[in-house]
């Protein structure tokens, strides 16, 4: 990666701090002290390929204005955007051949939920899956969800075009997707392409940074994610 000859070293920021808790020894402080210095560099490299997205061409023109169906009825994709020129879209695996949501997705939109009032302040945010609009939002009653725009795309290509969904097989895929507007056209931006031909050896196909705030978590705890759990839809009482 390139780094900027302005920075100082990150092993030598990392040495400036005075960070040091109770009970710990030297040698844990030594290897704390290196760790702190590739988190930094981790920083950095987060930075770096945000502003790399950021400067990324003119994506493709959307190819049609869909229609989609939201809580309050028709809603074009247009529309979506509201005050905002850029709109981030999470595809749901909750399409019409499942009985219960995918956990995984209902572990992200739960975390999403809460930080949607602050998204909005930012960007147009929309969670689309193929279900009927009822059933996604009987579901998002179920589990408390209070600012979730949800919509639902059955009847348009908008997953296959953009989640990367065969229409002949009883399957969803999951799938993060931004668009800008520029006047009357809406372009593409971002979609995540990390998917499992591009996961290295023994890990999950996931996206970096991970948008999951669980793994985000787990990966500063001792045992780190795992490799055989995943959240569930339900867990049995204490």
């Amino acid at each position: 990666m390139p780094r900027s000859t302005e920075l100082p070293s990150a092993t030598e920021l990392a040495r400036q701090s005075n960070r040091h808790f109770p009970g710990e020894s030297s040698a844990y402080r030594q290897a704390r002290t290196a760790l702190l210095a590739e988190e930094i560099e981790l920083r950095r490299q987060i930075e770096h390929v945000a502003a790399l997205r950021r400067k990324l061409p003119p994506g493709g023109v959307v190819p049609e204005d869909y229609v989609f169906q939201g809580a309050h009825g028709p809603a074009s994709l247009s529309s979506l955007f509201g005050r905002h020129d850029t709109l981030v879209t999470y595809n749901w695996m909750f399409g019409p051949q499942r009985e219960r949501s995918c956990p995984m997705c209902t572990s992200l939109l739960s975390a999403f939920d809460g930080e949607m009032p602050d998204i909005l302040q930012r960007v147009a945010f929309a969670v689309i899956a193929r279900s009927p609009v009822t059933k996604m939002l009987a579901f998002a009653k179920e589990r408390g969800w209070r600012h979730l725009p949800l919509y639902s795309s059955q009847g348009t290509n908008f997953n296959q075009l953009y989640a990367f969904e065969d229409p002949d097989a009883n399957e969803d895929m999951p799938a993060f997707n931004v668009f800008h507007r520029e006047g009357n056209v809406i372009r593409h931006f971002w979609g995540d392409e990390m998917n499992m031909p591009t996961a290295d050896p023994g890990q999950d196909p996931r996206g970096a940074p991970d948008l999951m705030p669980i793994w985000n978590i787990l990966d500063h705890t001792p045992a780190g994610r795992g490799k055989d759990w995943y959240p569930s839809l339900d867990y049995p009482a204490a």
